[in-house]
């Protein structure tokens, strides 16, 4: 555990500028507003170790995929999320010296990521040559203008004498990926003038689309302008002041930024981001400040969860839940959730089956219907690409990626993106998760039953049945651990293919007469799938008691994780891989990632034996793993261990659990703390029947906690305390809910 920042219930804060974590003070600080986002670099060049990245939603680069053996069904290509031109560019000189925090001689410095109204804050005070200058940075990125950046700099003379600033403010094309060749460049340059610059990303050899993206520049200063600069890269204007002791001058950089992903041509493009700048040049930054401010305060008053007694753990869950919604508001069905958002290059920006399994249920808890609709309406657009990643293997029906910006497998690891086709379960899961919660048919009974229709196609092509066991089987395939690579019968895999086909038969029989005939789907077709129902093999060992992970996983010596040397953990870090590949650790829920989906589906005692047999041997490698352990704990009455989950999962970026947050956030795995807190301390279930209840316990280290959430129309308020539990309806019609098992009317 690595703690860098203050504990403070709404702030990210420190005091120190940390040289040799900067990487990980800037993955803290990251912000965004679903539209673009951006990691917690400076405005200014800093000639220390860094990461600066700027990212905006939806664009993206393919890269060749580049492996020693090619093998029939790789992906041409894998894909990347590449740095914007760099809009937020600013250069100081004091007396003409310019500044650099790794060199300068600073002091006061203070560095706060305010989470309540998601600014970015930073000030110190610089001595250079004689005089002392307090430098204050406000910047963030607007929720009620989504194109909109703005900064704003201060400048205090604080010595007895005058100083010159001189502040060199630029839109930058000269940027590339840290993961690049060769310093490649991913952007070329249409047009720039004073201020703004159109780019285009470099041509590729995919047919994947070019995107185009404008930033245009507008200023508000006291300052004078005293030169401006175009070269083919960059075009900047120099500001200048000269301030007397005591003196301040301020500098307001507003920044349109617009993508082709919203306009059909340049000229378009342009149009729009002109009018955007005149349009927010007439307003002041007073009001748009207190514009987005008041998006946030309603989406804290909705969504906040308050936890009294504890800092630390109230700190966790904020952060959470305020990097869920700097990546993603909803509002677009063409973006979807990347494991990392906007914090940073890794895992390429692109969309995994977390987004179904982990964000969905929180989004639906905190949000209108209509944002966990457009995460399904993502994948049923992207059904053509999930045809060619079946055809691909030679199998017929849908086989959604396991990482994708446009439905097309672009993940380079063999074992990642044919074997682990669990995903295309997740999604079924994800579309009967939304309907059992809203208690909304529409989208199932339509384009639901088509995803379902074409996975169950892939699945019944997928399996083969074993004439010795009289048993459907599925070989070669990698489970939600991916600790364990090319194994034969993963039992969550079989058991969220069987459960996929046994719903669709189910859906089948409901959908209207003419959907039915546009799913084209036979008899013999639908036999089969019963079939493979009836005969899925599913492992299973008597004398334990237990759902076996997979064929010949009790022949590993099966000592726990307390048995590895703490030296030795993560042993992600530490072992290689084939290690790895024979040991028992699991890297993250794998049967109980099946149990906590189907909780009512499986009795106390199913529940128990498989809890204490797997979470013992279970490394919390992965950082979706915590919070479905304590969800798990909290329903077998574990508290402790539950606690210590929570705590991991609510904290594991700003504790640095994993050692690795440097490169970037765990932004899907945020939906830890929500989960292992609505899920696991509150119970909170929704039933086959649209029954709404909970069985609320307060952990002993809390004096309460309490957390509102959206449902069927409703608003319901829940506070625990030590008195036990409180319901109110906020909002929307009365509804019955059982708690502890008994009825009760909210009115």
């Amino acid at each position: 555990m690595q703690r860098i920042f203050e504990v403070n219930p709404w702030d990210v804060v420190t005091h120190k500028l940390d040289k040799d974590n900067k990487r990980l003070q800037e993955s803290l600080t990251s912000m965004g507003n679903g539209y673009m986002g951006m990691r917690g670099n400076f405005e200014e060049d800093y000639t220390g170790d860094s990461l600066a990245g700027i990212y905006l939603a939806g664009i993206w680069y393919p890269d060749k995929t580049r492996v020693g053996w090619w093998k029939n069904g790789y992906p041409k290509y894998f894909g990347k999320v590449i740095n914007a031109v760099n809009f937020i560019k600013m250069n100081f000189l004091i007396n003409g010296s310019k500044l650099d925090l790794n060199k300068d001689i600073i002091s006061e410095f203070t560095l706060d990521l305010n989470m309540k109204n998601a600014t970015l804050n930073r000030s110190f005070v610089v001595e250079k040559d004689g005089s002392k200058v307090k430098f204050s940075f406000t910047r963030f990125l607007s929720v009620a203008q989504k194109e909109l950046s703005v900064q704003k700099v201060s400048f205090e003379n604080i010595s007895d004498q005058p100083v010159d600033i001189q502040v060199i403010s630029a839109l930058d094309a000269d940027v590339k990926n840290e993961d690049a060749n060769y310093d490649e460049r991913f952007w070329n340059v249409l047009e720039i003038n004073d201020d703004s610059i159109i780019a285009e990303t470099k041509p590729n050899d995919f047919g994947t689309p070019r995107f185009t993206s404008g930033m245009q520049v507008n200023y508000v200063t006291d300052m004078k302008k005293t030169d401006q600069q175009v070269t083919d890269l960059e075009t900047s204007q120099t500001f200048t002041s000269t301030l007397k002791p005591q003196e301040i001058a301020e500098l307001e950089k507003r920044v349109t930024v617009v993508t082709s992903r919203d306009y059909d041509s340049v000229a378009e493009l342009r149009d729009a981001m002109e009018g955007i700048t005149a349009k927010v040049a007439k307003v002041s930054y007073d009001d748009l400040f207190e514009a987005h401010s008041n998006v946030w305060a309603q989406r804290w008053n909705q969504s906040d969860i308050k936890i009294d007694g504890d800092v630390d753990a109230q700190q966790g869950m904020r952060f959470n839940l305020f990097g869920l919604f700097t990546t993603y508001s909803g509002e677009d069905s063409r973006l979807n959730i990347g494991p990392k958002g906007f914090t940073g290059e890794k895992y390429g920006g692109a969309t995994y089956w977390d987004t179904e399994a982990f964000c969905i249920p929180v989004y639906l808890g905190v949000s209108k219907p209509e944002v966990s609709r457009n995460l399904l309406m993502y994948r049923y657009n992207q059904l053509k690409g999930a045809y060619v990643n079946a055809q691909e293997q030679g199998l017929k029906g849908a086989l959604y990626p396991m990482v994708t910006f446009n439905g097309i497998e672009c993940h380079n690891e063999w074992e990642i993106t044919f074997e682990e086709i669990h995903r295309n379960g997740d999604i079924a899961f994800a579309i009967y998760n939304y309907t059992r919660y809203t208690g909304d048919k529409s989208f199932v009974l339509n384009e639901g039953s088509k995803i379902l229709t074409e996975m169950s196609r892939f699945w019944q092509d997928r399996v083969h049945f074993s004439k010795r066991n009289g048993q459907y089987m599925i070989h070669g395939v990698t489970g939600p651990d991916e600790y364990e690579n090319n194994v034969d019968n993963n039992w969550y895999t079989n058991f969220l293919a069987r459960w996929t086909l046994k719903y669709t038969l189910e859906i089948l029989g409901e959908v209207s007469p003419e959907q039915f005939a546009k799913l084209n789907v036979t008899e013999t077709e639908m036999k089969q799938w019963q079939d493979i129902v009836d005969k899925m093999y599913l492992p299973f060992d008597e004398d334990l008691g237990i759902f076996v992970q997979h064929d010949g996983f009790l022949d590993k010596d099966l000592e726990p994780v307390s048995a590895i040397p703490k030296d030795q953990l993560p042993i992600n870090q530490h072992w290689s891989w084939d290690k790895i590949l024979r040991s028992p650790y699991i890297k993250q829920g794998d049967v109980l990632q099946g149990i906590w989906d189907f909780m009512d589906d499986f009795t106390e005692r199913e529940k128990k034996r498989n809890f204490d047999f797997y979470e013992p041997l279970t490394v919390h490698e992965s950082s979706l793993s915590p919070a479905i352990h304590a969800v798990l704990a909290a329903d077998l009455h574990y508290e402790k261990k539950a606690v210590a989950l929570y705590e991991r999962t609510a904290r594991l970026d700003l504790d640095n659990y994993n050692n690795d947050t440097a490169d970037g956030l765990h932004i899907t795995s945020m939906t830890g703390g929500w989960l292992a807190m609505v899920q696991g301390f509150a119970g909170m279930r929704v039933h086959d029947d649209g029954t709404l209840s909970y069985k609320p316990f307060l952990p002993k280290k809390w004096n309460s906690y309490s957390f509102r959430q959206v449902f069927r129309g409703r608003v319901i308020e829940i506070s625990v305390q030590e008195d036990g539990p409180h319901f109110e309806l906020v909002s929307g019609e009365p509804l019955e809910i059982k708690v502890y098992d008994k009825s009760l009317m909210l009115k």
